[in-house]
């Protein structure tokens, strides 16, 4: 009890306050991961749990990965699910960035009135928000209804419609995807832009630039890092959803997080479905690790 004691008046309360988090992401990241990654190289049994290591088995399986990659069916559900989120984090930004930027031009007042409107959709149920769009979706909508007849207005009187086929299909996948992780676009978007100075602005404009240059060589290049920001928080979990491609998408072109949940309680098939997991968290978590290292070595160069 002595030498603990020193060690607090030695070292305080600062170790202890700074390890929290790391325990954190030990106990409920890293210890998970490894559990899934220990999954993966397992051999599928009909025991519960579906899976072993040693005795008739082998200790390491790596089955599971051969056929992550010879079986077409994964590579198509990769490919579709960053398809998708690509698309609608690009959406989230085209839509989302003008309304980040109108944020840091109205009033203090405005704005935390915009910004409460911005997050309210996160005190409603997602799940809620997930069927509501179902519902707009339907063929008898009133949403439907008002599209099918924009879509008649413009295209030729060959290609009518009596409604519009939205639902089960990526179309709605990304539509419902855009409402929902917009707000993860905005936020990010506002708190970059919001830390910039007005006065470089009012300068570019003295200088001689047009309001678009002024957003082309000022604001645009100094929103980088909100723009990286709000693109991961948008794209990550879009390619990994698993709610809404249930809900909403093409059962005959399911996205990954659909085929790891079905691997997991369909097929009861473990090994398969962390062998996915893990390609998933590698394709996501690299990227962003090698950002993160070149935005460090580009800041220590300066």
């Amino acid at each position: 009890m002595g030498r603990v004691r020193q060690w607090f008046d030695r070292r305080g309360w600062s170790d202890v306050i700074i390890g929290l988090p790391y325990l954190w992401l030990v106990l409920f990241f890293l210890l998970p991961f490894l559990i899934v990654i220990a999954m993966s190289v397992a051999t599928k049994t009909p025991t519960a749990p579906p899976f072993s290591f040693g005795g008739d088995v082998p200790w390491i399986n790596l089955e599971s990965y051969a056929r992550l990659f010879s079986d077409p069916l994964y590579a198509r559900a990769f490919l579709i699910s960053i398809m998708n989120a690509g698309v609608a984090t690009v959406f989230c930004l085209l839509i989302g960035y003008p309304m980040a930027l109108a944020l840091t031009r109205v009033s203090r007042g405005s704005r935390n009135v915009l910004l409460m409107l911005v997050i309210l959709p996160f005190w409603t149920s997602f799940l809620l928000r997930v069927y509501a769009w179902m519902g707009l979706m339907g063929k008898s909508s009133w949403f439907n209804a008002a599209l099918t007849d924009a879509w008649n207005w413009v295209v030729p009187v060959d290609w009518a419609v009596r409604s519009l086929p939205m639902m089960h299909s990526n179309f709605a996948v990304i539509l419902v995807m855009v409402y929902t992780y917009m707000p993860f676009m905005i936020l990010p978007l506002y708190a970059s832009l919001e830390r910039l100075d007005p006065t470089l602005d009012e300068a570019a404009l003295d200088l001689g630039s047009r309001p678009w240059q002024v957003f082309r060589d000022v604001t645009l290049p100094q929103s980088v890092p909100g723009i990286v920001a709000g693109g991961l928080l948008v794209f990550i979990p879009a390619a990994g959803e698993l709610v809404i491609p249930t809900l909403v998408g093409d059962a005959a072109a399911p996205m990954i997080g659909r085929v790891i949940s079905d691997q997991f309680t369909s097929a009861r098939d473990w090994p398969m479905a962390s062998a996915v997991a893990v390609v998933l968290l590698v394709l996501m978590v690299v990227p962003t690790m090698i950002y993160n290292r070149s935005q460090a070595r580009a800041e220590g160069g300066r």
